[in-house]
């Protein structure tokens, strides 16, 4: 796989979106190991696919050199999330 290029922006969501995932998943085998049946268990794992289907979700987009921040970015290129990062 070679070097890719995305906005600042969309590198941050990206990061923050796989921290959630994990935070929400500790919380989910935290909450489920006391209480499998409970409704907080379901809420979690539920926010833990929520998260997980964003991921995805902009990784698709990603995948179509399709950066989300491209937009926002064309009309205000000198925000720092529009700094271009390089991942690979």
């Amino acid at each position: 796989m070679g070097v890719t290029t995305k906005y600042k922006g969309t590198h941050t969501r990206e990061m923050k979106l796989a921290e959630m995932i994990e935070r929400k998943m500790t919380e989910a085998g935290d909450l489920c190991a006391r209480d499998e049946g409970s409704d907080e268990c379901k809420v979690v794992w539920d926010e833990v696919e929520e998260i997980s289907q964003a991921k995805a979700h902009l990784r698709v987009k990603l995948e179509r050199d399709e950066d989300p921040m491209e937009e926002f970015c064309s009309g205000d290129p000198e925000t720092e999330e529009c700094t271009v990062v390089y991942d690979g």
